[in-house]
This record gives structure tokens, sequence and C-alpha cells, in this order.
């Protein structure tokens, strides 16, 4: 009886956290979706004319900023973050990794902002003496969003590289592969599907994270065509322009999370996929 009790409690919870979920994707696509529909997805998604109070609606700039920002935090972040997994799971003493994994994983709670405030007063000056522009650029965010995605990469995919049996290894070495060789050979591919899951998830992170790159993108209405040149991402078009927003502005703005909210959820549906073939 007990038992049946805190069972139906439990997916009480369950179902609220889904309901929660759905609630909150009908009501932007029920907000979004009459704009996209009335100007046409094509004129919406195609377009780079965006002047909402004169009627354009194009969010091709905000689409091509969140691809090139994120597209560069993945290069960063996940070899960075791969490597640093292969590391800790072949190479670094145990007591190490005991210490390290947990200090690598605080980094998933500290603030977006906090990383934001480093990027303005240290990375932003930086980039603007070394390589010149203004400093607020698609690499700026690039490299702050690397940074940010670093304790999902590494921590997917050093379970997965753990979850290898050891049996696999122990083979490997006793027919004379090196430790390096072991790891490139057999280890990576057979924690394929979980490092490509942490890569995904990580992605799906960088593409939706606002605060940090509002602070050092620069936040223009350009496709950028440097490395060096600002960019405006669609998380940050929603933020910047919400607080006064009404009407049709506002109702292309739920447009803009309804896009948003389509390319997430393509993610992680990628990603699911991927976890479901791991080892």
């Amino acid at each position: 009886m007990r038992e049946k009790f805190f069972e139906k409690i439990l997916l009480l919870c369950a179902l609220s956290a889904v309901t929660a979920l759905f609630l909150i994707a009908l009501f932007i696509f029920y907000e979004g979706l009459p704009l996209i529909f009335r100007i046409g997805p094509a004129n919406f998604i195609l377009s780079s004319n965006w002047a909402p109070t004169k009627g354009h609606f194009g969010i091709l700039p905000m689409i091509v900023g969140s691809l090139q920002v994120t597209v560069l935090a993945l290069i960063l972040g996940g070899t960075l973050g791969l490597a640093c997994a292969m590391f800790l799971a072949e190479f670094a003493p145990r007591w190490s990794v005991r210490i390290l994994k947990p200090l690598i994983e605080l980094l998933a709670g500290i603030p977006s902002v906090v990383y934001g405030f480093i990027g303005v007063l240290v990375l932003v000056p930086l980039i603007r003496r070394t390589l010149g522009g203004p400093g607020f650029s698609v690499l700026a965010a690039g490299i702050i969003l690397g940074i940010m995605i670093l304790p999902t990469v590494i921590a997917i995919s050093l379970d997965a590289l753990n979850a290898v049996p050891l049996s696999y290894k122990e083979g490997s070495l006793a027919v004379g592969a090196t430790r390096w060789q072991t790891l490139y050979r057999l280890t990576l591919p057979a924690a394929k599907s979980g490092i490509i899951a942490s890569l995904i998830l990580a992605m799906g992170r960088a593409i939706g994270e606002t605060m940090a790159v509002i602070m050092v993108a620069g936040n223009a209405l350009i496709i950028p065509k440097s490395p060096l040149e600002p960019v405006r991402t669609l998380t940050s078009n929603i933020a910047l322009e919400m607080g006064y927003a009404s009407g049709t502005h506002q109702e292309a703005l739920f447009a803009t999370g309804v896009v948003l909210f389509i390319i997430v959820a393509l993610l992680n549906t990628f990603a699911l996929l991927a976890l479901r073939k791991k080892v």
C-alpha cells in the first residue's frame, strides 16, 4: 500500500515536469506561429532585414550568428574537453581524478554573467589589441562559450570512456599495444556514442546561452564575414528587445523563440538517439 502511494507521487512528479514542458512549448508556439505563417516561413527565416517597427522580420543574421558562435565554441570546447577527458580516463593518477573531476564540474555552477564579466574585462580588450577590430565579436563569444561547455563535454565523455569494459583494454595491452594505441584504436571508438552525445548536449547549451553572449558578442544586426566582427544571436535578440516590444514586434520575438526551440529540440533528439547506442 505504502509502495503504491509513493509510486503514484513519483508518477505525478514526472507528469508535472512533462506537462510544464508541454505548456511552455504550447505557449511559445501559440504566440509565435501566427506571425510566421502571416509573413511566410521563408521570408522570416531567409530574410536579413530585421526592422520590427517598419514591418520587416528577417532573422537570417541571428541564425547565422548563432550557428557561427556555436560551431566555434564546439571546436574550441569540444577539442579541449575531449582531450581532458582522455587524459583523466587513461593517463592521470586515480587520486588526481578524484580531485580534478569535481573541480571541473564546478565550472558548470558558475553564473554565466561571471563568464561575461571576464570576457568584457579580459578577453575583449585582448582580442582588440592583438587581432584588431572592436573586440566584441564572434571570436570572443565563441571562446567564452567554449569554456562554458567544458564541464558538459568532460563529464559525459569521461563517463563514456570509463564505461568501456576493462577486459577490452587488458586484451589490447596483452597483445603488445601501447596505452595510446589502446586509447586511440579501441577505447575511443567504443565510447564514440557517448562522446557524440556530450558534444551534441554541449551544442545545445552553447546555442541557448544568452547573458554571456550579450556581453561579449557586440549584438550588431549583420551577417559576420570574419570572426572579428560583432554578431547577434537568436537568444540575444529576444533578451535585448523583449523588454520594450509590443504587438507584432513581440509576436516576432516569440517566433524567434519558436525557431530556437525547434533547433534545440532537434539537437536533443540527436543526443538521445546517440545515447541509446552507448556502450
